[in-house]
């Protein structure tokens, strides 16, 4: 489905004005005009729910900077009333009349173009007014509605809030909608007295409507330059919790008045955390004041418009009763992300949609930082570290990924950019020139960078530039290094390298050589040919300095891009192990000759296992199973490395095994030798079960958080693997919420045991247990605590409650909400049972379930993991192979994530051919 837009032409203007498509076909605007500053004036009229609108007045300063006859601008399906438009010059010499002739359109772009009655001549200024007028869509994107119930009235509540990230300013008033555009902002928003209007900028005036008898004005400050994406306002009902802070900034945290009681942790956290970006940029927040907002309706998780921030309910609202430390870690980090954006992407943006890293992966590095520092009782640095690493090892072992930095010729290429490599790929490159930079070297590069490109825009060679006359400076990289040769290995380039460690121990060295590692066993690698400049860190059973993550050595590559071997001295002898990769520094795997790997086995089945730093545990483990699937390692090997888990008593080794064993739970419950894993994951998570005092409420007595997240993690999969006494315990601690007299006002559950509780529950429960989960949704107040529901409502055994559930969640009247939905199909599709339900529901449905997203198709593309990670056989994956063929035209709008999904289909078939049997004779023998 293409990206279409709808001109709708108001008063035409006699003959003189005729409208037609454009035959300019270029995806990025004419550089020969560029916006000054603009006037934007809005009237919104809520009070009508049958006919939601606004129309408004957007005055363009447009600077000449060469000689034109045509103005050409975004503006997607507004009402542009054509006989009220005027152009006059307002700088320069000469007769300051013009006038526009005809109009015409290019859909594809959404350019609307305006065809002068006189020359616009460079180095002059005109003022452009265009009225126009449009739907509050339903959309979630551009300027939009969303509504709550107000539960004292129980009617809907409607408020406007615009989502214009990345290409949709273009539908709430006619602009040049790209990035590198940065202009000031001069905003009016016109609405009924009994609401309030919010906007970048504090308030400036508000005077009375002079026609429209009680409506307002209210005019905003005059803000920064800044990108159009970037521009915010709304009107609602809503209350504030303000919050102090040292300097003069205003701070205030907005929900729905039912709600504002669970605005305190965002509150006080939030200030926090702008504080430690002032010191850590060395560069104070510029606007006057910042808005936190929670919107009941929002396509994104959050959204750092400049001054105004936009989050969903479930990421800014925290309610102490209701929502667990895992909810509450997740909301820290959202804010985190979204205020590091004020800096890094606000005040310096990206040229272009290409460098979108730039603004992701920063705010998620240094969002991380932000929250431990603080949080440091969290240990959320290195958790942070290790999620991002293997969520982009995963889509990075593709054929089908792509670079961080990728060329954009197309609005839906940006959103398809909005992903893990963009975020999580983006980060980790970013820790990994952290620490290898060092502290001072890194931030006094950002500093420079940031200060240089203030209100304007980079791309990623300025940030190179910045890095590197820092590093230099300080002495952190030898002057014959750039960073630019070093990052555009990571950043320009698809993939990650594995590196083969093959040791001497006679001459006590280490041959090392790379190759992009991949899942798919059926491509050659080294037709690849990629090369990647390396930090090597490394450590021995010896010395042990994992806090060391400085580069000891490079591997570099040749002019052309050719891998160059590396070896390295003065290793120690064949009673040692060696470890690269310190704290998994850098993003790369590591796989050893068969005695180091002996070695490391042996040191981590001992009592010494935890003398390997806990993120090289988490590392092996992660290595090994991933060699393991592609046959570097045998799973023999592999289990001789997650033996070990009896022991741990850490989080991060557990995540990073349940991150690799959920993908073997996956393939092999479909299989008659499910009943072996079965055994083995009991046997792996009996001690740990037990250690941790199973489904007993000893979460007030736990002093580490950590060990609070872990014991909801290994409890969660105890209770899918029936260990001990956790399902009838889940089953009790039901009953119990069940027999309450208010049960939504009372619920004797641990919060932090709620999903794994309710999953179980209504997986071997009744009927009526599925009734009473699924009310608590619909009367719950808190969004984190819907969201649980939501994804544990699909744990059911039942064809029929699952079919009724699939269908819930795409109903637009029902009570699941469009930005929900996927995860209600998700918990169906991880199902074993709703599998093959949500697969036939997709398939039979895929152009109703582009409609009911459209134009929001990220959505839809999360819907596939769950269903392509099931897929083992050659003849299901012909048949999801022939639905993408026969839904082509429908499904081009997801086709990155359609093509990841089968090359991860195909990896899975593959994977049953090699390893099945040889994984389940091992399992059986080594029970």
């Amino acid at each position: 489905m293409e990206w279409f837009s709808i001109f709708v032409v108001g008063l035409w203007l006699g003959l003189a004005m005729a409208k037609s498509e454009s035959s300019y076909n270029y995806y990025r605007l004419p550089t020969s005009l560029r916006p000054q500053k603009y006037y934007l004036s809005i009237l919104t009229k809520l009070e009508n729910p049958e006919d939601l609108r606004f129309n408004g007045t957007s005055k363009i300063l447009v600077e000449v900077l060469e000689n034109t006859s045509n103005i050409t601008l975004h503006s997607k399906n507004l009402t542009i009333n054509e006989s009220e438009i005027t152009l006059r010059q307002i700088k320069g010499e000469g007769n300051p009349d013009n006038c526009v002739t005809s109009t015409s359109v290019n859909p594809t772009h959404d350019f609307y173009i305006l065809n002068t009655c006189k020359e616009l001549l460079a180095g002059h200024v005109y003022e452009l007014n265009l009225p126009f007028s449009a739907e509050l869509n339903r959309q979630l994107e551009g300027y939009y509605r969303s509504s709550y119930l107000d539960p004292v009235t129980n009617e809907t509540r409607w408020i406007s809030i615009t989502q214009f990230a990345p290409a949709s300013a273009r539908l709430a008033f006619p602009c040049f909608d790209e990035p590198g555009y940065k202009a000031p902002f001069i905003i009016t928003l016109g609405y009924h007295k009994n609401y309030t209007g919010l906007s970048n900028m504090p308030v400036r005036e508000t005077k009375p409507h002079k026609y429209l008898l009680d409506y307002i004005w209210t005019e905003f400050q005059e803000s920064v330059p800044m990108s159009t994406y970037l521009v915010a306002y709304s009107v609602n009902d809503f209350s504030n919790k303000p919050s102090t802070l040292p300097n003069s900034v205003q701070f205030r945290t907005w929900a729905r008045s039912n709600a504002i009681d669970q605005c305190d942790f965002a509150a006080e956290f939030g200030p926090k955390v702008l504080q430690y970006y002032d010191e850590f940029f060395d560069i104070k927040f510029p606007l006057p004041k910042i808005d936190q907002f929670a919107v009941p309706d929002l396509s994104y998780n959050a959204m750092e418009n400049w001054g105004l921030v936009t989050f969903r309910e479930s990421r800014l609202l925290f309610s102490p009763g209701h929502s667990s430390l895992a909810d509450q870690q997740m909301l820290a980090y959202v804010v985190a992300h979204e205020l590091a954006h004020q800096w890094f992407g606000n005040l310096v943006t990206m040229k272009w949609w290409t460098d979108l890293w730039l603004n992701e992966g920063f705010a998620t590095y240094v969002g991380s930082l932000g929250v431990e520092n603080i949080h440091p009782d969290w240990h959320s640095k290195d958790r942070s570290a290790l999620s991002s690493m293997m969520t982009s090892f995963r889509l990075d072992a593709l054929v089908n990924s792509h670079p961080i930095s990728r060329p954009i010729q197309m609005v839906s290429q940006i959103t398809e950019s909005f992903d893990e490599i963009s975020y999580q790929k983006g980060s980790c490159v970013l820790r990994m020139m952290h620490l290898f930079l060092g502290e001072d070297a890194f931030r006094s590069g950002l500093k420079s960078y940031l200060q240089l490109y203030a209100y304007k825009n980079a791309e990623q060679d300025n940030l190179w530039e910045s890095l590197t006359q820092a590093a230099h400076k300080n002495g952190a990289l030898s002057n014959n290094y750039d960073i630019k040769t070093i990052m555009d290995s990571w950043t320009l380039q698809t993939g990650y390298p594995l590196v083969n460690v093959t040791r001497d121990y006679t001459a006590k060295t280490a041959r090392l050589s790379q190759e992009r590692y991949l899942r798919n066993i059926a491509i050659s690698r080294s037709e690849h040919g990629q090369c990647w400049w390396i930090p090597l860190s490394y450590t021995t059973q010896n010395k042990k300095d994992f806090s060391n993550t400085a580069p000891k050595a490079w591997m570099e590559c040749t002019r052309t891009g050719e891998s160059i071997p590396k070896t390295i001295q003065d290793l120690p002898g064949p009673d040692q192990w060696v470890i690269f990769n310190n704290q998994l520094s850098t993003p790369y795997k590591v796989n050893y000759d068969a005695q180091n790997w002996r070695l490391l086995i042996k040191t981590l089945n001992s009592e010494e296992f935890q003398s390997i730093h806990v993120i090289n545990r988490a590392q092996l483990i992660d290595d090994v199973l991933y060699f393991a699937w592609t046959g570097e390692q045998d799973y023999e090997t592999a289990l001789q490395v997650t033996d070990y888990l009896q022991r741990e008593r850490d989080l991060l080794p557990w995540r990073s095994a349940f991150n690799n064993l959920k993908l073997l739970n996956r393939i092999l419950r479909q299989t008659p030798n499910f009943l072996f894993f079965k055994r083995y994951m009991k046997k792996l998570l009996s001690q740990i079960y037990e250690h941790l005092n199973g489904m007993n409420d000893t979460f007030s007595s736990i002093l580490q958080e950590d060990q609070i997240l872990l014991k909801t993690m290994v409890v969660d999969w105890a209770c899918q693997y029936q260990v001990s006494d956790c399902v009838p315990r889940s089953q009790s601690y039901f009953r119990r919420w069940r027999s309450e007299p208010n049960p939504d006002g009372n619920n004797p559950i641990p919060i932090n045991f709620r999903s794994t509780v309710y999953c179980a529950a209504i997986k071997y429960g009744t009927d009526e247990d599925w009734d009473f989960l699924w009310s608590r949704y619909k009367k719950s107040n808190v969004g984190s605590e819907k969201q649980t529901i939501l994804t544990t409502l699909g744990c059911s055994r039942e064809v029929w409650i699952l079919q009724s559930y699939l269908e819930a969640a795409f109903d637009p009247k029902g009570a699941i909400r469009t930005q929900d939905s996927s995860l209600s199909f998700q918990a169906v599709a991880s199902n074993e049972l709703g599998f093959l339900l949500a697969k036939k529901y997709l398939i039979n449905n895929v152009d109703f379930i582009i409609k009911y997203y459209h134009p929001q198709t990220r959505s839809m593309s999360r819907l596939l993991p769950p269903l392509s990670e099931q897929v083992t056989t050659a003849s299901d994956l012909n048949e999801f192979r022939n639905f993408v063929y026969d839904s082509r035209e429908s499904l081009k709008v997801v086709d990155q994530a359609i093509q990841q999904s089968l090359e991860t289909m195909l990896t899975n078939v593959q994977w049953m051919e090699r390893n099945y049997q040889q994984l389940s004779l091992y399992i059986q023998h080594h029970l």
